[in-house]
């Protein structure tokens, strides 16, 4: 599995939200500063954001964006697989039933699920919080 721009950029963009002022809207130009990220490119990630309901807007003056839950309630393996689809290691295992007519006699299967699983259990046990406490733990250090 590798994770495109699309979805390490929306992860960014989420941890940007996360550490901003609780109840205040953010430009999107000021976050694009920030990641050092074209706001072209931000605005076709967050209209995937805003439709799923991960982050609210507010246009004019004083608009932007803001996140629409706390940030312990988002996962990272909720923001990737939004952004990019399937995590899943090889094709068999992208849906809930595997059709694959080798699935039964594939000894090989065994390998691609225990990689699904860690990789799910990896990104499923991060939240935005996780992160925010992480970047402001860097922050402390750097300081010192």
């Amino acid at each position: 599995m590798k994770i495109s721009t699309k979805g390490r950029y929306a992860l960014r963009m989420m941890l940007d939200l996360a550490l901003c002022e609780k109840d205040k809207y953010i430009a999107l130009k000021d976050i694009a500063q920030r990641q050092e990220i074209s706001v072209k490119y931000l605005e076709q990630i967050i209209s995937v954001l805003a439709h799923a309901g991960f982050v609210k807007s507010v246009r004019g003056s004083g608009g932007g964006y803001m996140l629409t839950k706390e940030p312990k309630d988002y996962t990272v393996g909720m923001i990737l697989r939004l952004t990019e689809g399937s995590h899943a290691p090889v094709p068999c295992l992208e849906f809930e039933h595997n059709s694959c007519p080798r699935a039964k006699d594939c000894v090989t299967l065994g390998v691609w699920e225990k990689l699904n699983d860690a990789i799910s259990g990896v990104v499923d046990s991060i939240t935005l919080a996780d992160l925010v406490n992480d970047t402001k733990a860097k922050e402390t250090e750097l300081k010192t």
